[in-house]
């Protein structure tokens, strides 16, 4: 059955990614922390006639998301594609953080992500294929969101390490980068960014990209 698992599953991006692969016929798993996240969500992905698992697990947590992991690949075998969403989001300038405030952060934003990979990508290069995305930000660094900027820029360099490790072997590493707030009804609303990584997915192996932009839309030129 493969189908994908949406680690960091919650509103915004989480669940509208969820719901697209899921209009695809894709079963899904959801990896969350937040177990409330959870129970909202796995209706409406269900009501759209796929099977959905969920599990708990935080990102920053290795044995509880390699185990969730396993678990979603014991239910539904080994996915077509890994969506990595989790992420601190927070406001912060240079030296306002204390040291282990960076560290946290990393470990969601970067870290996570890495230990996802790790567990997953090589049973990926193993079959010849799959997907891994992971969802990034901060095209330009930002003096106000200083943790972010150094997590998106960092997995920006993950995924170009993932690529030399896994990409020869058939496992499409790539980011979707939103550059900027995610809500409904703007710009950067989740429905529409949710369809960079259907897209992504679904690229042939000859067009492959590393990373899909997510930019405000141009406005129209003033009347003359």
């Amino acid at each position: 059955m493969a189908g994908a698992v949406i680690i960091g599953a919650g509103p915004g991006i989480g669940r509208s990614v969820a719901l697209r692969f899921a209009r695809e016929g894709q079963p899904i798993a959801l990896i969350a922390r937040n177990e409330r996240n959870l129970k909202d969500m796995a209706p409406a992905v269900s009501g759209l006639g796929v099977q959905v698992t969920t599990h708990i697990a935080d990102t920053t947590d290795e044995p509880a998301l390699r185990s969730a992991l396993d678990a979603a690949i014991e239910t539904h075998g080994l996915p077509d594609a890994v969506i990595y969403n989790a992420a601190i989001i927070q406001q912060d300038t240079a030296g306002q953080l204390s040291a282990q405030g960076h560290l946290d952060a990393w470990a969601v934003n970067v870290v996570g992500a890495l230990t996802a990979a790790a567990h997953i990508a090589p049973l990926m290069a193993e079959r010849g294929n799959g997907s891994f995305i992971i969802t990034s930000g901060m095209p330009e660094p930002k003096r106000d969101y200083v943790s972010l900027s150094l997590g998106k820029s960092g997995v920006r360099t993950l995924v170009t390490l993932l690529d030399q490790e896994y990409g020869p072997s058939g496992v499409h590493l790539a980011s979707v980068t939103v550059a900027g707030p995610v809500a409904p009804g703007t710009d950067f609303a989740p429905d529409d960014i949710a369809d960079h990584y259907w897209r992504l997915h679904t690229q042939p192996r000859g067009n492959w990209r590393q990373e899909a932009l997510h930019n405000a839309r141009p406005q129209p030129a003033p009347a003359t």
